[in-house]
Order: C-alpha cells, then structure tokens, then sequence
C-alpha cells in the first residue's frame, strides 16, 4: 500500500510574507529564504510534518474556515500564548476557557483564519 503523504498545507493570503511571518511565529517553523510577493513557504520540523505554504490570491475571505489548526503551546500556558499571539496581530474570535481551566480559544491571524489555541501539556496534566 502506498501511503501519500501531505507535503504542504496551503493557505490563500493578501500577503504571502506578512502572514508566513506570523505563522513562522505560532508554529515555530522555519520560513524559507527564497519567499516573494506570490508565495511564500515555512518548512516544517523535519519529522515528516508539511510545511506550510501562503500563496498570494486577489480575494478576501469570506467564510469560516473548514479546516483549522489547533495549536498546542509547546512552553508556558494557553493562556500566555494567546496574550503573545494577540502582540503579534491575532484576534480573539470565540473564547471557550472554562472556569476551571479546561477549554480552549478560537483565534484569527491577521487575515481572518481561524486557528485553536489549547491548553498546553503541563497544563493538561496537572
């Protein structure tokens, strides 16, 4: 059986750059030098994993995403990686936090896609 494996995960941008920018910022990946007004690449962690591709398209968003990212915070706390994301241009969309510390936030990069900022491990298992 041959497994296919995703090589890119891509996402529709007004500025490939800006936005690989942010990205680089809440995954950690590493952004190729060789980026343009059309496109641009963050690489992944070189397990396997795809990079994340912006490519440049004249149209805004218009809907919710049908497919998001759900971001596990690898240091500190949910809550501080939502504050960091927030510096970096990211807006609260929907705010799931439970009273007891369970839940989640729904979040937008700066060009409306929605990504999951949740608990991170040393939360989840205290």
């Amino acid at each position: 059986m041959v497994i296919n494996a995703v090589r890119h995960i891509t996402v529709d941008a007004h500025d490939p750059a800006g936005l690989a920018r942010f990205w680089a910022e809440v995954t950690g990946y590493r952004m190729d030098p060789e980026f343009d007004d059309e496109e641009a690449l963050l690489f992944g962690p070189g397990d396997g994993s795809p990079g994340i591709l912006f490519v440049a398209v004249p149209e805004a968003k218009a809907v919710k995403n049908r497919v998001h990212l759900d971001i596990e915070p690898p240091v500190g706390t949910r809550d501080e990686f939502v504050e960091r994301m927030l510096a970096l241009g990211a807006t609260v969309f929907e705010d799931h936090r439970l009273p007891d510390g369970r839940g989640w936030v729904t979040m937008r990069d700066p060009e409306g896609n929605e990504f999951c900022v949740e608990r991170s491990t040393s939360e989840r298992n205290s």
